[in-house]
């Protein structure tokens, strides 16, 4: 079933996708359409906006209905719990029991920003919206349009990223509309996003904060800040939880960040013991084993008729073939490892054109689980069901 999309806003945006859902318009704007997204929250349907780090699903966070139909418009359990945008601490103050002395100096240094914090809720936050839990995830996103929309509509916004559950996230209008055209009612367009992760998730439900999802804000950051060392969620390194475990953040339990292909992660136990300590030369060994064992294994999957994708640096893309001309090979840079935020603001997009290309398998370089880069590397080892090659 094709749906058709009344455009109003940049020029680029995706045109059309098919879905298996109910069939509705989907009016895709640019911003000056905020005050008709705002309309649309305030009468209880579903808007896509940008943020800092991704696109989001927005609906009334106040509304049991509509954290209900975002979660039928994104295939999303119901258990998985939605952020609530606000546009600052005023707005997040009658949504908990309590803003502690920790959350409230955490909301002045953060807020706007990619922080999102986990409170005990009150009443006026739905279960629906929390995902069945007594906490709510709050944030205040550093964009003008989000932060205009929230004003323009007059309540929090629950919004998960854009996307059919599971899927890489949205980075830009056009991934929107190839997930949830036809789904939703409208998509504001305000161009590709800064960040491309989503917000780091930190629990201040109880006595020791705990990061539940890396992010742009990182632990060390925290941490310094608080001045108490801040904990680690084992689901953030292992990358699973029981099957009878109620999630607490969003992204912990189910599949996530995945493109269509199989992908595996591939590195040296040199770098991975060693990481930014690797010295120059030893960084070069390792980069040269490491491509040499993807172009291997790349060869071998082309002869079997599959087709193939690379994710690399910057840096060592000069190790690897040029494209194929009938497609079935194709390597994509990720950005330069000294520039990190140009790597989380390729990952998604990358992904997706890989899907979009038909790809069987992915072949990716893993990266510094350093600073930003442990937000990046949490996304790459999800999107690859946690296969990681160690040479």
């Amino acid at each position: 079933m094709r749906f058709s999309f009344q455009r109003c806003g940049r020029p680029g945006a995706a045109e059309g996708s098919e879905s298996q859902g109910k069939k509705m318009e989907t009016i895709i704007r640019g911003i000056e359409g905020i005050e008709e997204a705002a309309e649309i929250i305030r009468r209880g349907g579903l808007v896509a906006f940008p943020t800092e780090t991704v696109y989001g699903l927005g609906g009334n966070a106040l509304s049991p209905e509509a954290a209900r139909k975002i979660y039928a418009a994104k295939g999303r359990p119901s258990d998985n719990p939605l952020i609530v945008h606000v546009s600052g601490i005023k707005d997040a103050e009658p949504l908990v029991t309590e803003i502690t002395e920790d959350a409230r100096r955490l909301m002045a240094r953060f807020w706007p920003g990619p922080l999102t914090l986990i409170l005990r809720k009150t009443e006026r936050i739905p279960r629906e919206t929390s995902g069945g839990l007594d906490t709510v995830a709050l944030r205040c996103p550093e964009n003008a349009c989000a932060l205009r929309l929230i004003s323009e509509s007059g309540v929090p916004i629950a919004a998960p990223s854009a996307n059919l559950s599971g899927k890489p996230s949205p980075t830009e209008a056009g991934h929107v509309a190839k997930d949830l055209g036809g789904r939703i009612d409208m998509i504001l367009d305000g161009g590709p996003v800064g960040i491309g992760v989503e917000s780091s998730i930190l629990d201040l439900s109880a006595d020791t904060p705990i990061l539940l999802r890396p992010g742009a804000v990182t632990a060390e950051e925290l941490s310094a800040f608080l001045g108490q060392k801040v904990g680690i969620d084992p689901a953030i390194l292992s990358g699973t939880v029981s099957e009878t475990m109620h999630p607490r953040a969003p992204g912990m339990k189910y599949r996530h960040y995945a493109p269509e292909a199989e992908m595996y992660l591939v590195t040296t136990r040199l770098f991975r013991d060693r990481g930014e300590a690797i010295g120059r030369e030893e960084r070069e060994l390792s980069d040269r084993r490491t491509a040499r064992w993807i172009r291997e294994r790349a060869e071998r999957e082309l002869s079997e008729g599959r087709r193939v994708g690379i994710l690399c640096v910057k840096e060592t893309r000069p190790f690897y073939p040029p494209d194929s001309p009938d497609g079935t090979l194709s390597v994509k840079v990720l950005g330069s490892r000294e520039e990190m935020l140009t790597m989380t603001r390729s990952l998604f997009r990358l992904l997706r054109e890989f899907d979009e290309e038909k790809k069987d398998r992915i072949y990716a370089e893993s990266c510094s689980d350093r600073g930003v880069g442990f937000a990046l590397m949490n996304r790459m080892r999800k999107a690859a069901g946690m296969r990681e090659i160690i040479l």
